[in-house]
């Protein structure tokens, strides 16, 4: 069986325009990106979420209406119509492609009505030790979708099928306490940050109440059903307790009779926490290398002084690339937002010739750096550069040279490179050679001899001939990164 090396797209970024078109755009320029080299489209959250046409879906108010109900003042989502998302992954699905859907099973937001439950708070920063006395509070639990009614699920929320909210009725808009509803307790097996990481915002599902686990195993089978997605990126999963997901996609792989490639977003820089999630849930989903994430982000920062020897250092596609789902920046990411750790502009080509060419990891493009981006919040004005010049021709190395045995040298604190000696499907080998610092060369070996090498990026323009023992000395300016391609 021939090699697939598989690339997906985040297609969207935090700040996509709240103009319903993304469907659209999706349907209309599914073609062109798997002719590029992308082979899955990682899509935003289709449901509608408690800001209405403006959410970006992450605020979940109704899983079951994906832009087909007039609710929160609108019918379509940020995003489309229901039909308009039918039409996209279709689309995407014609053009030789997967279609991976944003799930998010942690939480609810934006509650129909209040409910008054007893409550015990807690710290945002502690979730150990209490800080007050139980109180009576009322609080945004009751969910019942009145413009939906109880078309798809008759399922009403109320607050005993919530754990934890980080709201009152009599304070909203004050966030900086968490509140433990009575008769209930914060999950186990979840990140150990603030204690428990069990609580992460709005009305928390219980995940050992019954009620919900049938829901939501009820919602998978509907969603899948009437989309026809080809696989999923979990999120927050650090904040649920792991045995849910591990039942979850065991239920939904069931129902659908397919594998349904899964990606969780575990969002830690501990390598260690990733290893326990992936043993506690029996390796059924990949992760997102958020370790390498940041290694790209501290080498960007650090301008040349970053040791690129270290680069893959404490990270899944060093230590677990089977199940690594590699990126260089994503919505989180980005700037201006919750978990900001921006990997600089000069070093994104370096960030992605490392996930793209490499061997290890399923590597995943962020829109906002393959398109660019421009936008404003929180009184500053964003400009982000297009690097898809450059992606696109790193896919095209991906696609036809990117196979084989790979000879690494990675003996340099600032200059690193590796080999990839080909196959017998992509026979052409293919040289990579980066710096951080200043330029330079390195003797590597390709195993072809008296064969002639080109620099896909053209950062250099003259060639570089291999000896009679397959070795050549290959060169990159500094700053930057050189892919050498056999002619």
């Amino acid at each position: 069986m021939a090699d697939v090396n598989g690339t997906m797209m985040q297609y969207f970024h935090w700040y996509i325009p709240a103009d319903g078109t993304l469907w659209e755009e999706v349907k209309n320029k599914a073609a062109d990106l798997a002719q590029a080299g992308f082979t899955a489209l990682w899509l935003p959250p289709a449901y509608k979420g408690q800001g209405g046409g403006y959410d970006v879906g992450y605020g979940v108010y109704d899983l079951f209406d994906l832009g087909e109900f007039a609710q929160k003042n609108t019918v379509r989502t940020k995003y489309g119509t229901r039909e308009q998302l039918l039409a996209a992954v279709k689309a995407v699905q014609n053009a030789g492609m997967q279609a991976y859907a944003d799930v998010v099973l942690n939480h609810k937001d934006g509650g129909d009505n209040p409910e008054t439950v007893k409550a015990l708070p807690f710290s945002t920063d502690n979730r150990n030790y209490p800080s007050g006395d139980w109180q009576q509070i009322e609080i945004y639990t009751n969910f019942t979708f009145p413009g939906r009614g109880s078309k798809h699920s008759s399922m009403e929320w109320h607050w005993w099928h919530f754990d934890a909210v980080n709201h009152r009725k009599d304070r909203l808009g004050d966030n900086s306490t968490v509140y433990l509803l009575e008769g209930k307790n914060f999950d186990n097996f979840v990140d150990l940050e603030k204690g428990n990481y069990s609580f992460l915002m709005a009305c928390d599902l219980d995940m050992e109440h019954e009620q919900v686990q049938g829901e939501l195993k009820y919602w998978g089978e509907w969603f899948l059903d009437t989309t026809g997605v080809d696989g999923f990126r979990l999120d927050a999963i650090k904040h649920i307790p792991s045995w849910f997901y591990k039942d979850w996609l065991n239920h939904v792989r069931h129902h659908a009779q397919q594998n349904l490639f899964t990606v969780g977003e575990y969002w830690s820089d501990n390598i260690a926490a990733l290893h326990w999630y992936i043993s506690a849930t029996e390796g059924k989903m990949s992760l997102f290398d958020v370790p390498l994430h940041y290694n790209f982000h501290r080498a960007s920062k650090l301008g040349g002084y970053y040791d690129m020897r270290n680069i893959l250092n404490g990270t899944l596609m060093q230590q677990q690339p089977a199940l690594a789902v590699t990126f260089v920046e994503n919505h989180d990411s980005q700037p201006l937002q919750s978990l900001e750790s921006v990997v600089e502009s000069w070093f994104k080509p370096l960030a992605y010739a490392i996930i793209l060419l490499r061997r290890e990891g399923y590597p995943c493009v962020f829109y906002a750096d393959y398109y660019g981006a421009h936008y404003k919040d929180k009184g500053y004005e964003i400009w982000l550069d297009s690097h898809r010049w450059l992606i696109d021709k790193f896919l095209h190395a991906r696609q036809n040279y990117a196979y084989g045995n790979q000879y690494d040298y990675f003996d340099d604190q600032n200059i690193i490179g590796w080999t990839r000696l080909g196959n017998p499907e992509h026979p052409k080998a293919m040289a990579v050679l980066m710096s951080d610092g200043p330029a330079g060369s390195k003797w590597m070996e390709v195993g072809k001899r008296s064969a002639i090498f080109h620099d896909l990026t053209e950062h250099i323009k003259e060639p570089v001939h291999t000896n009679g023992d397959g070795w050549g000395e290959f060169r990159c300016n500094g700053g930057s990164v050189s892919v050498w391609l056999e002619q």
